[in-house]
């Protein structure tokens, strides 16, 4: 009993301090504001004197309503500089936009200048390709018809209609050309794989300057000449090619076997050589021979150097062309590739 009676008497003791003290609090609370409140509630009076004999002017505030007033024109003062520095920062943009708005447009007409230039350019690439088609025997494909109209040119690439709403009609005929361009691919590879079969044709058949690197001139043609020793007329029976002096390479001009090499009276140092489909050419008053009977060369390789030997009124090559027993002019096989 006694020890029940001791903790019902902490306990009232101690509920007595707790609610003292909540007291207590809430009355230093209530003491503090009430003093601030008299604070900004304590009268001001602001005097405005003119420098002339005029009426003065009373103005009777408070503190909290002149603090309040400071606060109002401080933030009025940060908004009006955030929203100053803000508008600048804008105008600055605007005239960047403006501008870039400019260069874009001036990039624009640009592009829209090579687009005309680029579709004359596809107008003429298609007028070859038509005729070059035509005289390869190659038809073109039903990719490349639908993509042109009936007149076969690229006339839907002019078509002046307009455009739907939202699309420029660059970009429409961009479409149209690149759709062109794709069907005329295959009439190329045709092309090219046509070439690439008859690539040994071109080196089977004399068809190149016999001369290395292309120099030199034609001194004599094939045909009726005045001989430069008899100055009688004569049949010239190939061509002369002279660069003014002896040593320069003398070349094949097709793929082939030599069959002869040899000195002759008129010729002076000549190589023969026998190519495909019956045809022969001949080299004559060489200098020197890097060639021997039965060799097998390659157009382009060199068989001698340019001379002056046999009858010969200066160094040059004399190149003749035959086609079995006849001799033919070789102007037609020169650089025909």
């Amino acid at each position: 009993m006694a020890r029940t009676r001791r903790y019902k008497r902490f306990e009232k003791n101690f509920a007595s301090e707790v609610f003292n003290g909540v007291g207590a609090f809430f009355s230093i609370f209530k003491k503090f504001f009430v003093g601030l409140f008299k604070l900004f509630d304590g009268k001001l009076t602001v005097m405005i004197v003119p420098h002339a004999n005029g009426k003065v002017i009373n103005l009777q505030t408070n503190i909290f309503a002149m603090i309040m007033g400071f606060v109002i024109i401080i933030g009025l003062c940060c908004s009006f500089v955030y929203f100053n520095k803000k508008a600048i920062g804008n105008e600055v943009e605007v005239s960047r936009l403006r501008r870039e708005n400019r260069e874009t447009l001036a990039s624009l007409d640009e592009l829209r200048d090579e687009n005309n230039n680029l579709l004359q350019t596809a107008k003429r690439f298609q007028t070859s390709l038509s005729q070059s088609l035509s005289l390869l025997g190659i038809n073109q494909s039903t990719t490349v018809s639908s993509t042109i109209n009936k007149n076969s040119d690229l006339s839907s690439l002019f078509d002046t209609q307009d455009i739907s709403s939202g699309s420029l009609k660059e970009t429409s005929d961009i479409k149209q050309l690149t759709a062109y361009l794709e069907g005329a691919v295959q009439p190329v590879e045709e092309i090219g794989k046509m070439l690439e079969n008859q690539g040994t044709l071109f080196t089977d058949i004399p068809n190149i300057w016999p001369i290395k690197n292309g120099i030199g001139h034609i001194s004599m043609a094939f045909g009726q000449n005045i001989h430069p020793i008899t100055q009688q007329w004569y049949i010239h029976k190939g061509l002369d090619f002279s660069t003014w002096r002896s040593g320069d390479p003398v070349i094949a001009t097709a793929n082939g076997q030599v069959v002869t090499v040899g000195y002759d009276e008129s010729f002076g140092n000549n190589v023969i050589i026998k190519h495909k489909h019956g045809i022969y050419t001949r080299y004559a008053h060489l200098s020197t021979i890097r060639v021997h009977k039965g060799d097998m060369v390659t157009q382009r390789q060199v068989i001698g150097t340019i001379g002056q030997t046999g009858i010969a009124t200066g160094p040059h090559l004399h190149y003749e062309v035959h086609i079995g027993s006849s001799v033919v002019d070789p102007a037609k096989y020169v650089n025909i590739k």
